[in-house]
C-alpha cells in the first residue's frame, strides 16, 4: 500500500478547568429553571486535540507524513506550527474567515462530575472541503475519515468510493447525532471500521442490522474492547488482541485515537492488521501513560523493545522493519 495518508475530522482545541468542590454543593434542586452560576476554578490547563489532528500526530510520530484535512479559525496558527513541527503536512487544513477552531471546555470538580461545552466553530465548514483536490492519484493509500461536521463525513467518503482510494471509517461521537442513513452512507465500502465496543452497539442499533450484515458493508471491523484488547472481524473469522496492561492511567484521552494512529501507520506500512493492532494498542498505552493527546515519547528502540516483551520478537521485528527501515526520514520519532 502506499504510504501517503489522508487524514480527516476534527481539530480542536481543549481548555480544562478544575473546581476545588463540588458542583452538587452549588445546585439547589427546586431552582434548577433559574439556575445562575459562577465557579470559581483553580487550574487551566489548554491542549491540543481534535481526533484528526490526534491521529495524524500519531503517524507523523510513527515516521509517515500524514496530510491532515480539516476546517480551522485564524486562531490555528500555533497549533498548524506544533503539527508542522512534529511532520503533519497541513497545507490542505481549510481556514475560516469567520468562526474560531474548534473548542472543548470543560470544568471537572472534585467528585470528577463535568460541565462542559463544545464549540464546533469553523468545523462546520468542512462540508466545503472537496477531497477530490488533495488525494493523490495513484499515490494515496488510504484515507482515514474520523468525526466531522456529518455532511463532511459522508462527502468524503462518496468521494473515496468515487476516486477508488481505500478508506478507514472512524464515526466515534458523532454517531449519536447521525442517523442511521447517515451512518450507511458513511460506512459502505470502508476498508477499516473503527469503534469502541459502546459505540459499536450504538451504530448497530441505528442500522438496524446484526454483526454478520455489517461485515457484508465493511472489509474489516476493528472494535476497541478497553484493557481487554482490540476485536478484529474479516472474512467470517475473528481474533483479539489483548492490550498492552499500563501501570498508572493518567490521561485516558485520546487513547483511542492513539490506537489509531498506531493502527493505520502499520497497515499502511504493509504490516499484517494483527500486528497493526498490536502496534496501536503499544501507542495507546504511551498515551494513557502522559498527560494531553499529543504528549507522549515515541521512539523506534522503546517501541521495539516494548512489542517484544508485551507481544512476541516476531510482532517486534515486523514493526521494525516497516515502520524503521534504513531511510532516516522514515525513522519512528523523527522530527
Amino acid at each position: 500500500m502506499s504510504a501517503h495518508v489522508v487524514v480527516t475530522g476534527s481539530i480542536a482545541t481543549d481548555h480544562l478547568m478544575r473546581f476545588a468542590g463540588r458542583f452538587a454543593d452549588q445546585l439547589v434542586t427546586d431552582r434548577l429553571h433559574t439556575v445562575s452560576l459562577s465557579f470559581l476554578v483553580d487550574r487551566l490547563t489548554v491542549r491540543r486535540g481534535g481526533v484528526a489532528a490526534n491521529i495524524a500526530y500519531g503517524m507523523a510520530r510513527l515516521g509517515l507524513r500524514p496530510t491532515l484535512v480539516g476546517a480551522v479559525g485564524p486562531d490555528f496558527a500555533e497549533y498548524r506550527a506544533w503539527l508542522e513541527g512534529h511532520g503533519v503536512d497541513c497545507d490542505a487544513v481549510r481556514e475560516s474567515r469567520t468562526a474560531y477552531t474548534a473548542r472543548f471546555i470543560c470544568t471537572t470538580d472534585d467528585d470528577m462530575c463535568q460541565i462542559a461545552s463544545f464549540y464546533p466553530g469553523a468545523m462546520a465548514e468542512a462540508a466545503d472541503i472537496d477531497l477530490a483536490a488533495v488525494v493523490r492519484p495513484g499515490e494515496t493509500g488510504l484515507v482515514a475519515i474520523g468525526p466531522d461536521d456529518p455532511t463532511a463525513m459522508v462527502r468524503h467518503a462518496e468521494a473515496c468510493r468515487r476516486l477508488g482510494v481505500p478508506f478507514a471509517a472512524d464515526p466515534s461521537q458523532q454517531l449519536a447525532v447521525m442517523s442511521g442513513e447517515q451512518i450507511a452512507a458513511f460506512v459502505t465500502g470502508a476498508r477499516y471500521l473503527l469503534t469502541n465496543e459502546y459505540e459499536h452497539g450504538l451504530m448497530l442499533d441505528k442500522l438496524g442490522v446484526s454483526d454478520g450484515e455489517l461485515s457484508t458493508m465493511v472489509d474489516m471491523v476493528l472494535t476497541t474492547h478497553g484493557p481487554a484488547g482490540v476485536r478484529i472481524r474479516a472474512d467470517g473469522r475473528s481474533e483479539t488482541v489483548p492490550a498492552v496492561p499500563v501501570a498508572r492511567v493518567v490521561d485516558p484521552t485520546g487513547a483511542g485515537d492513539a490506537f489509531r494512529a498506531g493502527f493505520l501507520a502499520g497497515v499502511t506500512r504493509g504490516l499484517p492488521p494483527r500486528v497493526a493492532a498490536a502496534v496501536g494498542c503499544q501507542v495507546a498505552a504511551y498515551a494513557i501513560a502522559a498527560t494531553g493527546t499529543q504528549e507522549y515519547d515515541l521512539t523506534a528502540d522503546r517501541l521495539v523493545t516494548d512489542l517484544r516483551d508485551r507481544y512476541d520478537p516476531d510482532v517486534a521485528r515486523a514493526t521494525r522493519d516497516a515502520l524503521t527501515g534504513s531511510d532516516p526520514r522514515r525513522r519512528i520519532g523523527a522530527r
